[in-house]
Order: C-alpha cells, then structure tokens, then sequence
C-alpha cells in the first residue's frame, strides 16, 4: 500500500477503508510517513470530509494506536469532560476539582493550544512545577487519589493522535468536523471513563462558527461515543466572546483560582456550574443538570472544591504556595491598558481575532516548536450587551515586548464593535444534547 495512494484518493472525495486508515496512520505514527505526507492527507479530509463510517474508522484506528486504560476496578463512575476549544476557556481547571469533590473520578487527558484556542496543558504548566507528562501507572494511581488529574497524553494513549493534533495545529486544518471528532474521542475512550460530557462551543471565536456545524459536531461526538458504550450528554455553549475575564495561561489559572475560592464571574460560572452539573448527571450524583449545577456551586462555596484542586495540584508537583497566593507570580515587563474607543454599547466581539492577537502576543504558538510565555495575556472586561463610555477602561494586556503589545491592542480594539444603539447579552448555553 502506498501513501500517496490514500492520499489521492481522499484528495479526489472517495472514501478510505479501515485497511486505508490503518496502513497510513501505523505508518505515521512509526515515522513511515513525513509529516509533509501527513499534511497533504490531513488538508484532503479538511476539504473532501469524511463519512461517519470514515470517522469512526478513523476513531478507532487512532484509538487502537495505544493503549485504552482499564479502570474497571476503580468502583466509582469515572467521568470525562472535553470541550472542543475556544478563547479564555478554562472550565477544565474549575470543574475538575468540583466534580471529584462530590464523589466522582475525573480523569482529564487534555491538549495544548490549538490553533487560536489556548490549551488546558499550556495553562496547567504555567504553575510552577505541575507535571503533565504520568506514567499510565501513575494515572491509574491519581485516579484513585485525589481523584482527579489533568495530563497530556502519553506515549501509549492515541499516539497517532498527538502526532496529528500537532500537526493541525500549523497546517491550517483544526476546524475540521471529522479531523476534531476523532481527536477529541480517540483520546477520550482512551482514558477509561464511564460517560463524557462534550462542551461544543459556537461562534466567532469557536472552530464551528454556526450553531448548525456545533449542533452536527455535538450529535457526531456523541453517536461516536454511544457507539463505544459511553454514557454521554453534549452541551451547545456561546464563543462569540471570550469566556470569563481573562485570557492566556497563567491569566486563566488565576481566575480559575479566584472561582474556586468563591468569586463570581456571570458567564464563566454560569458554563462551568452547568457542565459540571451535567458531569455529575452522567455520573448518577443527581437527576438533573440543574441540581447538579447547584451541587457544584456549594462545592464551591464550602471550600470543598478548592481544596480538591490543591489536593490535584500537590499530586502533579505544582507548587502550591503560588495557589493559595498568586500575586506572588512574576509579573510581565509591561502591561498597556484598554480603553473603550466610543461611547456605546459592545455589538459584538470577534472571538478569533482575540484568539489570533493572544498568538502574536507569545500566549500560543505559531509553530509547533514555539515556546510559550506563560505570563502574557489580556484582561477584557467588555462583554456583549455592556455600555461604555468613550475612554473608560475595558482591560489591559501584559507581555514581554513593548512593540508587540501595542501592535495587540489596536488587533483586539479592531475586533469589539461599539454601537449607540442597545443591545442584549449573549444566551450563553444554547442547547443541551442528550
């Protein structure tokens, strides 16, 4: 069989077989394959598709790349949760620790950033010390105490997947329905959960722009997921802005710990107290995702879940000195502030060019060898619906290079649109698929 075969084939809108899939995926993951090669076949399906018996072809191949790990001795209900990307999302980071605190295993094989969204690696690792990189044996270990960790994926789980997911990354390929499918459960039936709770983000600043693609997205993931025996609700939620306040990585671990410790930001806590409610659904805690919801906030409230994610961050090595006081992480060297350019109401916010202007200011990566600066990232205040006047703060932007940040702030100004006339907030959860 032949790479440029398959590659052909796919490029002129046929459909691979499992035999297609898995001669050219082992290939690649044995470094059979160049990653020019790996490209070339990943913009084909970017472009032709894929047919639903294709992506679970796919799925599986990816899947069976590795090792799926076996937590069937563990008696509690181990429950995932995976969000397909988006700008300043960092409901991984408070609802892992939520979910353990009320009974549940919540193991979380997570991914760095990708394309304009920010990944749940890069900001775990902004906590000095936090390892990501476990051993099977010691994720099996931290499933049962603490009861939950966040990692990347290892050398034995879907390591197809990592090498692709990489690769999408600079190749311009990431908004691919099949391509995010496959990746998203490849590494999720991998990690021995007993059900999935699938947070498919829409709008601008989503890699599914249109509540249509998100919906097709949502119900994709879980037929897939159902046809593996996973238990699974999916949730429909609002990226036409950035979520919460803050984005970049340590920015983000910041607020997660500010939530944690009880403070409320409407729109952050309103997805993150839904999506653990639906974890804890799936998990048999409560009947609705509702209770669920009000479960997770007095989890909050108590303090219990804060100390869960001490409990988590201890376990993986961080230190926990910078948790319980984060104003003692370096600051960057500027910081520039934001101001409203017109008096008005905010219209609208364009999602992916905040993501892009995060990139250029050194919180993600161009290149897949990029490294990260941790402490760059925007403070925006300014959500849809909001009123300013001209010249009142909105946010501000911190990073290394001065000429940069300017160079930032007049891409991030250029993506709010300021109206006089009003106009309503944002429905942030937009559907509930069962």
């Amino acid at each position: 069989m032949n790479p440029v075969e398959i590659i052909i084939k796919k490029r002129d809108g046929l459909e691979l077989s499992d035999k297609d899939f898995e001669f050219f995926i082992g290939a690649y993951t044995a470094g059979e394959v160049p990653d020019y090669q790996a490209s070339a076949l990943l913009m084909a399906i970017f472009l032709k598709g894929l047919t639903q018996k294709e992506i679970q072809s796919l799925t599986k191949t990816m899947l069976y790349s590795g090792t799926i790990v076996d937590l069937s001795d563990i008696p509690e209900q181990k429950i995932g949760k995976h969000s397909t990307g988006g700008v300043g999302d960092k409901t991984t980071l408070i609802l892992t620790p939520i979910v353990a605190a009320a009974g549940l295993k919540v193991p979380q094989i997570s991914g760095r950033g990708l394309g304009h969204t920010g990944g749940t690696l890069d900001k775990m690792e902004a906590i000095p010390g936090f390892n990501t990189r476990l051993s099977i044996k010691d994720y099996r270990n931290m499933i049962r105490h603490p009861g939950a960790l966040i990692i990347g994926q290892t050398a034995d789980i879907a390591p197809a997947d990592k090498l692709l997911y990489a690769l999408r990354d600079v190749t311009g390929t990431v908004p691919s329905m099949p391509l995010i499918t496959a990746s998203i459960m490849s590494k999720k039936l991998a990690e021995g959960t007993d059900g999935l709770v699938l947070d498919v983000k829409t709008g601008s600043g989503a890699f599914m722009k249109s509540f249509e693609d998100s919906v097709k997205l949502a119900e994709t993931l879980l037929g897939i997921a159902k046809g593996f025996g996973k238990k699974g609700i999916a949730l429909i939620t609002e990226m036409s802005q950035p979520l919460g306040y803050m984005s970049g990585n340590w920015n983000e671990v910041h607020e997660s710990i500010d939530v944690l410790r009880g403070e409320h930001i409407e729109d952050l806590c309103e997805i993150t107290y839904a999506i653990s409610g639906a974890m804890l659904k799936v998990g048999g805690k409560v009947e609705t995702i509702e209770e669920g919801a009000d479960m997770a906030k007095k989890l909050v409230l108590s303090g219990k879940a804060f100390d869960k994610f001490l409990e988590m961050v201890s376990a993986q090595g961080g230190d926990i000195s910078i948790v319980v006081n984060p104003e003692k992480y370096p600051k960057s060297s500027y910081k520039e502030l934001i101001a409203a350019p017109a008096t008005g109401y905010v219209h609208s916010i364009d999602g992916y060019e905040i993501g892009m202007a995060l990139i250029e200011l050194g919180a993600g990566r161009m290149k897949k060898e990029d490294d990260i600066d941790f402490k760059a990232g925007l403070c925006l205040k300014a959500k849809v619906g909001d009123f300013y006047y001209k010249g009142q703060s909105i946010g501000y932007i911190e990073g290394e290079n001065e000429d940069k940040i300017l160079s930032v702030k007049a891409r991030i100004l250029r993506a709010i649109n300021f109206n006089p006339e009003k106009c309503e907030k944002l429905k942030l959860i937009k559907q509930i698929i069962y």
